[in-house]
């Protein structure tokens, strides 16, 4: 142990059987059968029946035992060192997020508490970070200054998060750990997309004071450009000091985060900001309508108990500066709730509400909806309101929807062009006259007031799809596979993938959350890509630290999940791409191993089914339990010849597919909307 410090056995990190599965590059069916097969296999130190824990440096040894892990990495062991706190994982994220902001803004003062033990660096931290936290976030702050006993049991993660900062960089080393808790725990939080931050600040624009007043953890003020000051607010104070840490990580700009419920306890009354950036809570009923009927922040009327979303628009727009620019994410009911055309109604005559935007189903949660997106800017006294509303539709530009497949760079080019004055496009984006609106619904859905254009395109782009779709019926025609010459079966020695690894004919990796390295946009093979048979259509999220899995030419594909009978090879237009959620990389030795032959093996029905375990709600595959043939090379690439033209029919017939579909749908809707003629 660094310094000389002792960790007690109740504070010595554990690990879950999933946490030994990511160690070790496994499915978890994998660990379960460790467990029943390997008597030696360390026993559970804690956890309940169904899920224990074990003990991490005992699961580590165990591994290296069994070549199964040659060396922890610095991150897996951080990462496990923050779920073994005994004050919980949102707990040690702050300690470690005080001791990366003082690394990160004053590193010999770090450097100089850490050459002495355990004991003395937690007894000499408290003071230092009460200097760097007080200087950086007030005296009034949502982050505390931990104490020497609470920080006892955080000393090996200080360690660890230090020398993961001077790998990675403090902000980074913090984004890394922060990420793993936001995906181990998706249902504690609810997080704005990165493309979707970044469209809503640009939407409100160049901005010295932004405010956020339900910021969760931060996503949409990471998302602003170059700011002079920062304010957040959340609810929840584990929440607010983590976005406080990420936030002052992240840049210069000034950070105030406070931790109280913002609609009741406003920690900011007196702020008048360029832009308010919000996610707001959707469809609460305890809000506080019954004790704040005479709040002054009501000046386009009292919001309905079911109207939440109002009380957040109000809120934002009494916390900025005339002129000053607000964006709202909102649920497509607010638009047209009867119980709030009042409000509404008033937004529009004075001029407060300027755009509203239809997001796709996918672009934010709950993905299942296609939400929407209000501008809102404060009237100044001498200014005249607005004649026209904006619309703008972007559900149409991602035709299959899911979130996986959000095209965010068109849909941000649309938005913005629509919003800075652009020309109007049919069924994307219109101004409508305020008068119009103003009846006794008030309906502000995008889609009440835009032309829908033509769905399935013009006759001529009909019939280059047609075109189109006899070219590749023809190709598929020559590449039907010739009749089946029928043969005995013969027993032939089998070996498993596990065994090939171990072996080093072949490398096992997992796919996961990877992050892009700055400036270098990394596209993401998708369990739904590998699937389908299509391009990657994922993204990774810019600058923080965790390297993805890189696919190269000649790797094979596998999904985990759900049971099915696929494996992908790597095609040079694919190669590069970061490996997604729930796929397994298998990179053959060619020396030793065909592609193809490889894949086509594991793609049997058999084969698939005998290394599959089920629960009750999915299938996992494990992908080491898959077996095929011991075969020299060159019979190898016999059967990989004809498995390579298997892939190419099938992915020809699936071509064929969604062009069909695409021209009989185009041919509904051309007669149906009069584009066509039934001739």
């Amino acid at each position: 142990m660094r310094g000389g410090g002792h960790v007690p056995q109740e504070h010595a990190a554990e690990v879950t059987a999933a946490g030994i599965a990511r160690l070790a590059g496994v499915g978890r069916a994998a660990v379960s059968n460790w467990r029943r097969r390997h008597a030696d296999f360390p026993k559970p130190v804690g956890g309940t029946e169904t899920s224990p824990s074990f003990a991490l440096a005992e699961v580590e040894q165990w591994l290296r035992d069994q070549g199964k892990l040659a060396e922890v990495p610095l991150r897996e062991r951080v990462w496990q060192q923050l779920t073994a706190h005994p004050a919980g994982a949102v707990a040690a994220l702050v300690h470690a997020g005080c001791v990366l902001l003082l690394v990160h803004e004053r590193p010999t003062g770090w450097l100089e508490r850490a050459a002495g033990s355990d004991e003395r660096l937690t007894a000499a931290l408290p003071a230092a970070l009460e200097e760097v936290l007080t200087a950086r976030f007030g005296a009034d702050r949502a982050v505390p200054t931990p104490t020497a006993a609470a920080l006892g049991p955080s000393a090996p993660l200080l360690r660890g998060a230090a020398e993961l900062a001077a790998q990675l960089g403090a902000r980074q080393a913090f984004e890394f750990l922060l990420g793993r808790h936001l995906d181990a725990n998706p249902r504690q939080y609810t997080l704005t997309p990165p493309g979707l931050a970044e469209l809503m600040a640009a939407l409100a624009g160049p901005a010295r004071t932004v405010l956020d007043p339900a910021c969760g953890t931060g996503g949409l003020l990471r998302a602003v450009e170059r700011p002079e000051s920062l304010h957040a607010q959340d609810a929840d104070p584990g929440t607010a000091a983590l976005t406080a840490l990420r936030l002052a990580l992240h840049g210069t700009a000034d950070v105030r985060a406070a931790a109280a419920d913002t609609l009741r306890a406003d920690a900011f009354p007196g702020l008048r900001a360029d832009a308010v950036l919000c996610h707001p809570p959707f469809n609460e009923r305890d809000w506080g309508h019954d004790e704040l009927a005479y709040d002054p922040r009501w000046e386009y009327g009292f919001p309905a108990r079911t109207e939440s979303e109002l009380a957040w628009v109000q809120h934002a727009l009494a916390r900025l500066r005339d002129g000053g620019t607000a964006v709202l994410l909102m649920p497509p009911a607010v638009a047209s709730r009867r119980s709030g055309r009042r409000i509404r109604a008033d937004l529009l005559r004075r001029g407060a509400l300027r755009a509203v935007v239809a997001l796709p189903a996918g672009a934010a949660p709950p993905y299942g909806i296609p939400l929407h997106l209000w501008v809102l800017c404060r009237p100044g006294p001498d200014q005249r309101p607005g004649p026209e509303l904006l619309f703008v539709d972007t559900t149409g530009l991602v035709p299959d929807g899911g979130r996986d497949k959000m095209p965010w760079q068109a849909l941000r080019t649309a938005v913005l062009d629509a919003w800075r004055g652009g020309e109007e496009q049919p069924g994307v984006s219109r101004s409508v006259p305020v008068i119009e609106l103003l009846d006794d619904d008030v309906d502000l859905a995008p889609a009440r007031h835009l032309s829908a254009p033509a769905a399935g395109g013009s006759a001529a782009d009909l019939a280059a799809v047609g075109e189109r779709l006899d070219r590749t019926l023809r190709r598929t025609m020559e590449l039907t596979p010739p009749p089946a010459a029928p043969a005995r079966p013969a027993p032939r020695p089998l070996t498993t993938v596990g065994e090939l690894a171990r072996a080093g004919a072949l490398l096992l990796r997992a796919g996961g959350a990877g992050t892009a390295p700055p400036g270098e946009p990394a596209a993401v093979l998708t369990e739904h890509d590998v699937l389908a048979g299509t391009a990657p259509s994922g993204t990774l999220p810019d600058g923080a630290p965790e390297e993805p899995v890189l696919t190269e030419e000649g790797d094979v594909v596998v999904p985990v999940l759900g049971g099915g009978s696929v494996a992908r090879v790597v095609d040079a237009t694919t190669a590069g791409a970061a490996l997604g959620r729930n796929l397994q990389l298998l990179r053959p030795d060619r020396t030793a191993l065909d592609p193809w032959f490889l894949a086509g093996f594991l793609r049997g029905t058999a084969n698939q089914r005998q290394a599959s375990s089920y629960a009750s709600t999915a299938t996992r595959l494990d992908v080491r339990r898959l077996q095929l043939p011991r075969l020299p090379l060159a019979d190898q690439r016999r059967y990989g010849e004809r498995f390579k033209a298997l892939a190419e029919f099938e992915d020809a017939l699936r071509l064929a597919g969604r062009l069909g579909e695409q021209l009989v749908q185009g041919l509904y809707d051309g007669l149906a909307d009069g584009t066509v003629r039934p001739e």
